[in-house]
């Protein structure tokens, strides 16, 4: 697999030309809480499809035309279902799961943990209300029956922790080396 694959470009040209736009409710842009999200897992010596599904974990919001901050209007934009549509043609499960599942972690954390939702930001507490609230004991119960559960919960807490305004990454370039190595052949 070379870098001239085009879905790689395309994901680089995502990553590049429409991940500009406000992150939510944070002073950063998508791109910058992908960077960090990435920085943060590989900081931490994850696989490299963990790695790169924090890398591509909000590419759902890159690919529909909902505008920068939809929760803020009401509306669930679904990110996590677009993303995986999205890259299930793509990637195995190691890297479709987790970004699959980063929404529910959240609602999975806010019940396993009293603690969690206090640590929440204003938007994901916002967008909690719309995605379901915490889960319910059988919803739990679903959630840990997937196989990547475990590495779903991990992006969430990289998710909660890449929002740090001006925090220096390495580029998109540095992490399209995991993205390249994970994806699957054509």
């Amino acid at each position: 697999m070379t870098q001239t694959d085009p879905r790689l470009a395309e994901i680089a040209d995502l990553i590049e030309f429409k991940a500009g736009g406000q992150y939510g409710l944070a002073a950063i842009n998508q791109r910058q809480h992908a960077l960090q999200a990435a920085w943060l897992a590989e900081r931490m010596g994850c696989p490299e499809s963990l790695i790169a599904a924090a890398l591509l974990h909000d590419i759902g919001h890159m690919v529909h035309d909902l505008g920068d901050n939809p929760a803020e209007a009401g509306v669930d934009d679904q990110h996590e279902a677009l993303g995986y549509e999205y890259l299930a043609g793509m990637f195995g499960p190691d890297v479709t799961e987790p970004v699959r599942l980063h929404v529910a972690a959240k609602r999975y954390l806010c019940a396993k943990e009293p603690d969690y939702f206090a640590k929440l930001s204003p938007d994901s507490v916002l967008s909690l209300s719309l995605q379901g609230g915490p889960m319910s004991p059988e919803e739990i119960a679903e959630f840990e029956a997937v196989p990547q559960y475990r590495e779903a919960v991990q992006l969430r807490r990289f998710d909660e922790q890449a929002k740090v305004k001006g925090l220096e990454t390495p580029p998109a370039a540095h992490f399209m080396q995991y993205v390249e190595r994970s994806i699957l052949p054509t």
